[in-house]
């Protein structure tokens, strides 16, 4: 697809949004490949634009530049985006009580700690990115190793070949050793290749996936 077009795409997308404003936001497209600058009054917004981008066909890839500015009488300090932040954690019942630490620096949320599985820690960053004065969040949050099995790579074959919105045949799984998974090959999207990852996330005793998957639009 071509840039100029690609990018008009990405700005309708994001008109289209209800929950972005997309007048402060700005879109350059190179080779399929998306540049998000400007800025948003919210880290939940700034996903939001993200994942808009990502729904447009043709974006092979986004280089995610948006600020998040807050005005001055919703900014918030970080000891309560902490407070915050505990508590929205201790009331989610997918998230193990007091596996998950937090700390705030200039509005950054770092979660680290160690949970049973990856849905844990996906919901444990998704309940903080919806907390006002939040600037970003880096989720490093580990997942405990289960036993390994020695099926592990079919069984993460076997699910994506039960996935009607995955071509299987098209990615290669490979095995990496202390719980990590490597996928490889093409996909269509970016909603083929979050199932592909969720596909392999879901076997058990995967700690890490690499996503190597290239999308052809």
């Amino acid at each position: 697809m071509d840039d100029v077009v690609l990018r008009q795409n990405v700005l309708d997308e994001l008109e289209f949004e209800p929950s972005v404003n997309a007048a402060h936001i700005g879109v350059t497209a190179e080779n399929g490949v998306v540049t998000l600058s400007g800025h948003v009054s919210s880290y939940a917004e700034k996903i939001a634009a993200e994942r808009a981008a990502q729904r447009v066909k043709g974006v092979r890839g986004i280089a995610q530049e948006i600020e998040v500015r807050y005005a001055g009488s919703l900014k918030s300090s970080d000891d309560e985006i902490a407070g915050r932040a505990v508590n929205i954690l201790r009331w989610n019942t997918v998230v193990p009580g007091d596996a998950v630490k937090v700390k705030v620096e200039d509005g950054w949320v770092k979660l680290s700690g160690e949970v049973e599985w990856q849905y844990q820690r996906s919901a444990a960053e998704s309940d903080i990115r919806k907390l006002s004065g939040v600037a970003g969040v880096t989720n490093d949050i580990t997942i405990k190793a289960h036993v390994q099995t020695s099926d592990v790579k079919r069984k993460i074959e076997d699910a994506l070949k039960r996935n009607a919105e995955v071509e299987a045949q098209r990615i290669r799984v490979s095995v990496l050793g202390d719980g990590k998974i490597a996928l490889e090959g093409t996909v269509h999207d970016w909603q083929e290749r979050s199932t592909a990852e969720r596909a392999a996330w879901s076997a058990p005793g995967v700690r890490a996936v690499e996503d190597r998957l290239t999308i052809t639009g």
